[in-house]
């Protein structure tokens, strides 16, 4: 397969083009219907063993990798894209990662066997694993065996999460974890709701529980798009959330940008920020400044 190097960042923010979808030496079923993780499958025994290794984490529907430094976390890191995710995200940079059954199977001792072969990398650059998406929670089987077998070879590990899903996480599976990147995307339910078709509460539930845990380090990521979240009130109230989270060591101001925006055609989406400009610097500026009079390390 082949390595890609990117210096690319999150979902609607600044950095190069996402890699197209690969998958690590995929099961190669008939053609039929597909199953919730990408493969095809035609008869009832199929589907049985398919949903039985989704169930036990043994496979998962995977939208890309890429090994990639500065971004999704410290050092070098390994970062898999996971699809399917249930925000819909107006100004989401990967809309093919929404839907589980537009991924690839991947399985879990192929992308093991992908991590330790750059152990040495992430020992050297301080680097690691991080799961991302999509939504990484949708499919939480995987991601806790992914993140263990991680752990056990004394890989740090990190994954990006809206935190809509974050009752989906076991203690076992945050126990396995280093970071946190979580992604707020406003401060204001309604905001929330307009940003991305879901509520507020269920991410700050999430945050709450990181809070209380104490264990796991957070990077706060908010992606500013004008005229949607950049209302000096929308910061604030992020802020707000921010500072109730005790474990935050940074927030990442993220400038909202239209590379995504041919995807959104391709997919034959509504694109609704078509005639969204990116974040001026000025704006990008007082927006960080609004996080630091907080006391907050903001980049």
């Amino acid at each position: 397969m082949t390595q890609t190097t990117t210096s690319a960042a999150a979902d609607g923010v600044t950095g190069e083009y996402r890699p197209q979808p690969v998958a690590l030496d995929a099961p190669r079923l008939r053609p039929g219907g597909f199953g919730v993780a990408g493969i095809d499958i035609t008869d009832d025994l199929e589907r049985h063993d398919h949903l039985e290794q989704v169930r036990s984490g043994e496979l998962a529907s995977m939208h890309s990798w890429e090994l990639v430094t500065g971004v999704d976390g410290p050092g070098t890191r390994m970062t898999v894209f996971l699809s399917g995710c249930p925000l819909r995200c107006l100004y989401c940079h990967n809309p093919d990662t929404m839907f589980a059954a537009k991924g690839q199977p991947v399985r879990l001792n192929d992308l093991v066997g992908r991590l330790k072969r750059y152990r040495r990398i992430f020992r050297t650059t301080g680097g690691g694993l991080t799961v991302s998406g999509g939504e990484p929670l949708m499919q939480p089987a995987f991601v806790g065996r992914l993140l263990h077998e991680a752990k056990q070879l004394g890989i740090h590990t990190a994954i990006d999460t809206s935190g809509f899903l974050g009752a989906n996480a076991s203690d076992a599976l945050l126990d396995d974890l280093d970071l946190v990147l979580l992604d707020i995307k406003s401060g204001i339910p309604e905001v929330y709701r307009k940003a991305t078709g879901r509520e507020l509460q269920p991410t700050l539930d999430f945050a709450r529980r990181l809070s209380e845990r104490g264990t796991e380090e957070v990077w706060i990521r908010f992606v500013l798009v004008p005229d949607l979240t950049d209302a000096v009130e929308n910061v604030e109230a992020v802020a707000g959330i921010v500072e109730q989270i005790s474990v935050v060591t940074r927030v990442e101001v993220l400038p909202f940008h239209q590379m995504g925006r041919d995807k959104w055609a391709t997919l034959k989406l509504p694109y609704k920020l078509a005639d969204t400009s990116p974040p001026s610097k000025e704006l990008i500026e007082r927006v960080r400044n609004q996080f630091r009079a907080r006391g907050i390390t903001t980049y």
